[in-house]
């Protein structure tokens, strides 16, 4: 988006002020839109996209200061390059519309010059924020970049209750040695996008991954209602999506894949892990070492599905789960209660 071909919403109770405003701005090579108060303004913003915002601030029924209220507190407008446009002289209240998250503020009558210059600025910076926010969205999940979004970035987390998921492929290792890189990095984008699917459509957030591996939580940043139940949903569904490649006719003669999943549930410290330079998204408890551990002990249980007894108790009378016992997993003092999970039922 450059400086020409915006779209822009002019919000003044003057009629002529509004057409004569809107007039140089379309010799501008902008579409522009009117609305006569803030009240109409918000609902033309909330309706419709636009790239930048004339507000007025004399208004009946809502004035320009409130409409920068109410848009510093939406998440989806607050970002909205805003340009004042007043006749009301004074130090004080140009500072609170720059507080409220106004761009600039212009005297009336505008110099159709500045005018430009102003417009052309505060575009170019809605461009480079509009690039961030893509970049965060590229290398993180929507749920992380939507919690960046809300409340920033700082190091530390939250307690919060969440179902961990780890699950990787069996045998990748030697699958890659046989294989050119290029089928590699193929296979790796290809099962990533099949899991990815199952895992953000039952709400699951996939924080990490590494090779083959990948670790999911259910319940962080954002809650769910049945974290367990989504996680036991999606993993029943990854199974299903790895069995229906398998069967693809570009797949004759080559090895199936298998996958492996280890599923737990309690209490985890949901937050970002790292430096003010480089961090990453990621939940650490208990929880979250049982589940990898259960994933890795799959291989030897011999079932693609492993979750612990939390997750199965939360889940009661919802599926059908075969127990194992208490299992000395690996790296733990303590057993673990663990179940098998057949993957030819549906969760309730």
């Amino acid at each position: 988006m450059g400086e020409r071909g915006a779209r822009l919403l002019v919000v003044d109770d003057n009629k002529v002020n509004r057409l004569l405003l809107a007039r140089t701005l379309e010799l501008q090579g902008h579409s522009v839109s009117l609305a006569e108060n803030g009240r109409v303004a918000l609902e033309e913003l909330r309706r419709e996209s636009f790239d930048l915002l004339l507000l007025d601030i004399e208004m009946p029924e809502m004035n320009g200061i409130q409409v920068l209220e109410q848009l510093k507190t939406d998440l989806q407008l607050r970002d909205l390059p805003v340009i004042v446009t007043s006749a009301i002289e004074g130090l004080d209240n140009v500072v609170r519309c720059i507080e409220l998250g106004a761009e600039d503020y212009l005297h009336k009558p505008v110099n159709p010059v500045l005018l430009r210059a102003r417009i052309g600025a505060s575009l170019e910076k809605k461009r480079l924020r509009d690039q961030q926010k893509e970049l965060v969205r590229r290398f993180a999940t929507r749920e992380v970049a939507d919690d960046l979004d809300a409340s920033g970035f700082a190091l530390g987390g939250h307690r919060v209750q969440a179902t961990a998921m780890f699950s990787d492929i069996r045998g990748f290792t030697a699958m890659a040695e046989q294989a050119a890189p290029e089928e590699t990095i193929e296979l790796l984008n290809t099962y990533y996008t099949l899991m990815f699917d199952a895992i953000s459509g039952q709400g699951g957030v996939v924080n990490q991954m590494v090779g083959d591996g990948l670790m999911a939580i259910f319940g962080a940043p954002l809650p769910l209602a049945d974290p367990c139940g989504a996680a036991v949903k999606a993993a029943l569904e990854m199974i299903e999506l790895v069995d229906l490649y398998n069967r693809e006719p570009d797949r004759a003669g080559k090895p199936p894949i298998r996958i492996g999943i280890g599923i737990a549930s309690g209490d985890v410290i949901a937050g970002y892990t790292g430096t003010q330079q480089r961090a990453t998204y990621t939940c650490v408890g208990d929880a979250v070492n049982v589940a990898a551990r259960l994933e890795a002990h799959t291989k030897v249980a011999g079932w693609p599905i492993l979750v612990d007894g939390d997750t199965r108790s939360a889940l009661a009378q919802r599926g059908r789960f075969e127990p194992l016992g208490d299992v000395s997993l690996k790296g733990r003092a303590r057993s673990v209660e663990v179940f098998a999970l057949p993957a030819d039922q549906k969760i309730r």
